[in-house]
């Protein structure tokens, strides 16, 4: 099979590169520079010349805080684009795996979030993606969607990374304590969908489905744990309400994800969050 990866140099996409370029199927890698999926013809063009069975898209506007700004761009993104890869894989009969958030919620309560709660955003990202989702459905195309939430790797800019750098550099910090999920390693979800793929499990489960690690903390909860892993403790974390923090957008305070539709129908086993960040500081100690 032909399987396009788009938005590849991301921390999701650079995560199914490397597990994606050993399998036996195709993939076909690309970013902005092989590939602009905000041009329609040039999204249809690309799949039909490269026979294309199933399309990955890693590609997003996240920049959470800019997109408040950047609503246009934004849309364009995370929605115009997402509609094109849609149609082109209605057009060929290919499936579309795509990327969406735990930012399509609002405020709902303190119990895990399952697929088929309403959606509510609280943000202009949280809108586009969810624009995202509907422009697929609109399509009619086969489509598997995978809300994550937290998303860190060793590849660019994240939350890990960033406490990394700060216990490392300064005495003290202050992190929120007031918004509680579950940090998501890149790697184990690049794993998942294209174990999905491998094992041609796909057909006949399309659908949404939500994936995190497993187990419950706050940011404050998280940043202890990687100072702590990384020896940085004579760093003292001294946790804070997001009203300290003023900020543009609306931040979900409880997004924990239920993943038992995902276990149930693919059987897919999922680490703990803690074991996954260990194993992802140890990468980047390498």
């Amino acid at each position: 099979m032909n399987i396009l990866v788009t938005g590849a140099n991301g921390q999701l996409g650079r995560e199914v590169q490397r597990i994606g370029s050993i399998m036996p199927n195709n993939y076909i890698f690309t970013d902005i520079d092989e590939l602009d999926i905000t041009n329609r013809n040039g999204v249809m063009e690309f799949v039909n010349a490269n026979k294309i069975d199933i399309i990955i898209n890693c590609a997003a506007y996240t920049n959470v805080e800019q997109a408040e700004s950047n609503p246009d761009l934004a849309e364009l993104l995370n929605a115009t684009a997402v509609a094109n890869l849609a149609a082109a894989a209605k057009c060929v009969d290919a499936t579309l795996f795509h990327i969406s958030t735990d930012y399509v919620f609002g405020a709902v309560g303190n119990t895990p979030l399952t697929e088929d709660i309403a959606t509510n955003p609280l943000s202009v990202y949280g809108e586009t993606k969810l624009h995202g989702e509907q422009a697929i459905a609109n399509s009619g195309c086969k489509a598997l969607i995978f809300r994550t939430a937290w998303l860190y790797s060793e590849f660019g800019n994240n939350f890990l990374k960033t406490m990394l750098r700060l216990t490392a550099e300064r005495p003290a910090i202050n992190v929120v304590f007031d918004q509680v999920g579950t940090p998501t390693y890149a790697a184990d979800l690049a794993l998942v969908i294209i174990s999905i793929i491998e094992h041609g499990i796909y057909n006949g489960n399309e659908g949404i489905y939500h994936f995190s690690n497993e187990g419950v903390c706050s940011w404050y909860d998280f940043a202890c744990e990687i100072a702590l892993a990384a020896d940085h403790t004579s760093c003292q974390i001294n946790p804070c309400l997001s009203s300290q923090f003023p900020s543009k957008v609306s931040r979900p305070a409880y997004s924990v994800l239920d993943k038992s539709k995902i276990k149930s129908v693919f059987g897919v086993d999922i680490p703990h969050w803690r074991e996954s960040m260990l194993h992802c500081i140890n990468r980047l100690k390498k």
